[in-house]
């Protein structure tokens, strides 16, 4: 018989609980589209709904190693997020606000 994850987690030590609880949150920051849409408990065919068009484009989005900003704003925000771009250097990270949106409008990405 299967053992729900809160009967498991009881006996595990604190350090061990503080790992686990690290790997999730390196594992939900770092996820491909299609996890990230699982996540959020959504199928490919109800976000396809959402931004007006069909099952087969996600699939193509969720699978594609480039495409435009703006394509992927859209994709997060009918998840219910927002989409920031961030370059990371040495002496700090950067917030690219040429992809933003001002006002309601939005800018080509």
């Amino acid at each position: 018989m299967a053992k729900k994850f809160k009967e498991l987690e009881s006996k595990m030590t604190p350090a061990a609980r503080q790992r686990s609880d690290e790997l999730y949150g390196k594992y939900l920051a770092e996820m491909p589209l299609n996890e990230l849409r699982q996540a959020k408990a959504l199928s490919q065919v109800k976000l396809a709904r959402s931004l007006h068009v069909n099952q087969a484009a996600i699939s193509k989005m969720e699978n594609r190693t480039d495409m435009y900003i703006s394509t992927l704003r859209e994709y997060v925000r009918a998840l219910g997020g927002d989409l920031e771009v961030v370059a990371r250097f040495p002496e700090g990270d950067v917030k690219i606000s040429t992809f933003s949106t001002i006002e309601g409008l939005t800018e080509a990405g």
